[in-house]
């Protein structure tokens, strides 16, 4: 039979309040009446519930990271960076995805409203901005990682989407590629209209005009970098470089260059943007964009983290720089 903190209490002659305090190191006690506590939990053998002992405490030393979908490619990048810091201070993590919809987000409330966790790191569900903004609110501690453009009023880390697409024009010009085919990834995310925007940037300051037919939309998925690619040479477009909104959408096009039998970098100098560790894998290894996605996800966990211990959450968003990794793929 389960012995519960009511029988650790009746043996002891105290009440289950008494018990409580021994157990969890809270307020004054006589050190005889504690004694005995500890020695009654050590005969009966009572193991108290973690849930018990986190609501004595106040505190349920868990994390909890609500992301999109863990098929993204760079989200288990960040995962991993964030699972670190936080079992590197003692906390365990709750990860939390909106594959099924509402279904999903049902059950991630549930657990809010069962506090659950001490605190909250989000990857941003589309169309939740407001929802995560309430619990921030009502005082959850929150932390979103890569704001995708849309400058949420709760903390956040983010990079610098727009100054990263200026260096891949930069890089592009200063090899004489003055016709880049863009693949772009879905406008609805801001971050998006700010690597446009940066890109255009980079090209209008040489005294050139970035040709609007040589943009293509793209999903962010291989298939869709190989469709984007494929659009454009069966309409006879002429481009010298392409510049991809990710990684993966760079890699998906640069195979069909190479079956239609153009040369990469030769004919078509290729840029992506992430960084991912497959980048390098590609072939040829692809020159990117340097997203800092580990060093978002682990500078919010200890943003989190810090906060528990009593530091403010900063105001404004944290913002860590890209930077740029030269390869194969436009280095010849």
């Amino acid at each position: 039979m389960t012995v519960t903190i009511r029988d650790v209490a009746l043996r002891a002659g105290v009440s289950k309040t008494t018990v409580s305090r021994v157990l969890n190191g809270r307020g004054e006690l006589d050190e005889r009446t504690a004694e005995r506590v500890r020695a009654v939990i050590d005969e009966l053998g009572y193991v108290p519930s973690a849930r018990a002992v986190a609501f004595a405490r106040g505190s349920t030393r868990v994390v909890a990271m609500l992301l999109p979908s863990l098929a993204w490619p760079w989200m288990g990048e960040v995962l991993q960076a964030a699972v670190e810091v936080v079992e590197d201070e003692g906390y365990g993590m709750l990860v939390f995805t909106t594959t099924q919809g509402d279904e999903s987000m049902r059950r991630f409330g549930a657990h809010v409203s069962a506090r659950a966790f001490d605190g909250l790191l989000v990857v941003e569900p589309e169309g939740q901005l407001d929802y995560i903004a309430q619990l921030h609110d009502q005082g959850l501690p929150v932390v979103l990682i890569d704001d995708r453009g849309h400058e949420p009023r709760f903390p956040s880390v983010t990079t610098t989407n727009r100054v990263g697409a200026l260096a891949a024009a930069q890089h592009l010009l200063s090899l004489g590629r003055r016709r880049p085919l863009v693949v772009t990834g879905e406008p609805r995310f801001g971050c998006i209209g700010e690597r446009l925007a940066g890109f255009a940037d980079g090209y209008r300051a040489a005294g050139v005009e970035l040709d609007p037919a040589l943009r293509v939309e793209g999903d962010f998925t291989y298939e869709s970098g190989q469709a984007a690619a494929v659009r454009a040479l069966e309409a006879g477009l002429e481009f010298d470089s392409l510049f991809a909104h990710n990684d993966v959408m760079a890699a998906g096009a640069m195979t069909v260059l190479r079956h239609a039998g153009l040369r990469v970098p030769d004919d078509v100098a290729v840029v992506g943007f992430d960084d991912l560790p497959a980048a390098a894998q590609c072939d040829p290894p692809l020159t990117a964009v340097h997203q800092p996605i580990r060093e978002m996800g682990a500078t919010a966990a200890r943003m989190l983290l810090a906060n528990f211990a009593g530091d403010p959450l900063p105001s404004a968003p944290t913002v860590l720089p890209t930077s740029f990794t030269v390869r194969a793929s436009t280095a010849g």
